[in-house]
């Protein structure tokens, strides 16, 4: 079995470089690396062409960077055609340091066809964990942000992390690295495009849920994200880009009654200006 590894990078070939050493040491099982090249700048985007054809990897290059969902789903669409039947998507930054990562994954898929979507242990440098996720809230949950202040930092997790401990079904992995299945993906006509960046492991829970299939968390198999914050560009922007999100998330999958739709949106704009408002202000 071939399994095609999806890259979406954006300006990353030095992190597509580590990531791709990484999917090489791989045992059990036969990989297409796939990279997907997001409207880079022709410099990284010349250095992802050599290292594709050293690499041997296909790379699609994309003409417009719309976002996380719709650069996959290039991907993706890809692996639908050439008729895979699962497909791992990977931030360039995660690193696989166990060479059975892969074929662990996939045969966690094929013990329970009700798995649409499963995601592993995924940790930082740090040691800070990031899977798997909690289930989404009532809507007062959206004004939880109010409380951060008065809470005591945890250092291996966030409040957003379910168990990481115990292998278990859940409700959502991280997007950063997790196994499709393809039948399932071409059900939805793959990721919802309507979001540029997050929310994106939010509205696939929901998708997962409504048609009644599963998402799984494994434990005992990890991945390293080496994720750097500093590195994501413009604070405003990107906080920008997350209040559309959950927004449109709200709206289209939340599943509020009117009034707590409401009540949920009112509070992300209130947050929102809060942190532009704090942002210009240490930056004058």
């Amino acid at each position: 079995m071939t399994i095609p590894v999806i890259l979406l990078n954006y300006n990353s070939s030095t992190d597509c470089h580590k990531c791709i050493s990484f999917l090489k040491k791989q045992e059990g099982i036969q990989i297409e690396i796939v990279v997907v090249d997001n409207c880079s700048v022709e410099a990284d985007l010349q250095n992802l062409r050599t290292l594709c054809s050293e690499q041997g990897c296909t790379l699609l290059e994309n003409k417009e960077n719309r976002g996380y969902n719709a650069g996959n789903n290039i991907g993706l669409r890809y692996a639908a055609k050439k008729g895979y039947e699962y497909a791992l998507i990977a931030n360039p930054d995660i690193e696989f340091p166990q060479t059975d990562y892969l074929v662990r994954m996939v045969e966690r898929m094929r013990q329970d066809k009700q798995i649409v979507v499963c995601g592993s242990d995924i940790v930082t440098p740090d040691g800070v964990h990031q899977n798997p996720m909690r289930r989404e809230g009532h809507w007062s949950s959206s004004w939880n942000w109010v409380t951060v202040p008065f809470k005591k930092k945890k250092t291996d997790t966030y409040d957003f992390i379910d168990n990481y401990r115990e292998s278990h079904f859940c409700s959502k992995v991280s997007g950063c690295c997790l196994i499709v299945r393809m039948d399932f993906m071409q059900s939805i006509s793959f990721f919802d495009e309507n979001v540029f960046l997050y929310c994106e492991e939010a509205i696939l829970a929901k998708q997962v849920e409504r048609v009644g299939k599963k998402t799984y968390y494994l434990a005992d198999i990890q991945a390293v994200h080496r994720h750097i914050k500093s590195e994501k560009g413009d604070p405003i922007k990107r906080y920008k880009n997350w209040e559309k999100a959950r927004i449109y998330f709200i709206k289209r999958y939340s599943g509020f009654s009117v009034l707590g739709r409401c009540m949920a949106i009112l509070s992300i704009q209130t947050y929102i200006a809060l942190l532009i408002f704090h942002y210009k202000s240490a930056h004058r």
